[in-house]
């Protein structure tokens, strides 16, 4: 079985005379939490709705688990759960009723089945309940029930942290990751809170302007950023030097900011002793993604 879910190769959108999304491409591995990123009209949503099969590309193909999906759609979508926006529940009845509701529309779901996906969700004591009486997080986790009913390899799941209060995040990121660690889903997870995000996901795209410009590792993405917060006295002095030896990037109080490089870091340390500077800190940072982010993006606001 190919550890490859999800892959998307040259995907474009067109509509009118406008380009929307521009040969995107990037593959998506089993058991892994994939982060999809992006400003305001980068083309994200767009992406997701074409990923799901609700808008079809102008060019490009996708495929799940080997299936093209213009060619098989229906195979292809029987490997694929997701939640774009809202999940879309009936209020007056209750979790199990909007669970049976669905398993009728997946030919082959069984009762034990449903069982499986509620006990999945942590949803035993409330699942006869009206819908109605549940909290937005239940109403998400029922949704992502729905979801999985048909033992889907792929879940995507677009902000399903949206309108949660902090316990709730806690609670989602931790079943996002047992549902990809435990179960070997492979989640796709497009959020606005990228302190989570970096919390949540393996890897992490970040798109704009319909393209996308940096995939990778959490860590690599932030590791490449690392930065070296120097304290020096006197101050004015010591930034005079460092910044004949490399660039400044950032000035706040009597701190200033620079790559940080293993290599030459102690060479510079040393050469602001020897014009008469004390060195007081050399502090390691790594950015937060959000920082970075905003740099890729020339700090353009996340959707």
């Amino acid at each position: 079985m190919s550890s490859i879910t999800l892959s998307v190769q040259g995907l474009r959108k067109v509509i009118g005379k406008r380009t929307i999304i521009k040969d995107l491409s990037f593959e998506l591995k089993r058991g892994e939490v994939f982060g999809f990123l992006g400003p305001n009209g980068a083309g994200k949503t767009t992406t997701i709705r074409m990923l799901v099969g609700l808008i079809k590309p102008t060019s490009g193909t996708i495929h799940i688990c080997g299936l093209d999906i213009a060619k098989e759609f229906t195979k292809a979508m029987s490997h694929l759960g997701c939640i774009v926006e809202n999940p879309e529940l009936y209020p007056f009845l209750s979790g199990m009723e909007n669970l049976r509701h669905f398993a009728v529309m997946l030919k082959g779901t069984t009762q034990a089945r449903i069982d499986e996906v509620v006990r999945l969700v942590g949803m035993q004591e409330r699942v006869n309940d009206k819908v109605s009486t549940y909290s937005l997080g239940m109403r998400q986790r029922l949704g992502i029930a729905q979801a999985l009913l048909g033992k889907p390899d792929v879940l995507i799941l677009d902000e399903p942290t949206n309108g949660l209060d902090p316990s709730g995040i806690r609670e989602m990121r931790a079943f996002i990751r047992f549902l990809a660690e435990e179960e070997g889903l492979t989640v796709l997870v497009s959020s606005h809170l990228l302190h989570e995000i970096q919390l949540m996901c393996d890897r992490v795209a970040i798109i704009t302007k319909g393209e996308i410009i940096r995939v990778d590792s959490v860590t690599n993405l932030l590791s490449s950023e690392e930065r070296l917060q120097w304290r020096l006295r006197p101050f004015a002095l010591g930034k005079s030097v460092l910044g004949s030896l490399t660039e400044l990037l950032n000035e706040q109080e009597e701190t200033v900011t620079t790559i940080y490089s293993e290599q030459l870091s102690g060479d510079w340390n040393r050469k602001l002793v020897e014009a008469g500077v004390s060195v007081l800190e050399m502090n390691r940072k790594l950015p937060a993604l959000e920082d970075l982010f905003l740099e890729l993006t020339g700090g353009e606001s996340i959707d």
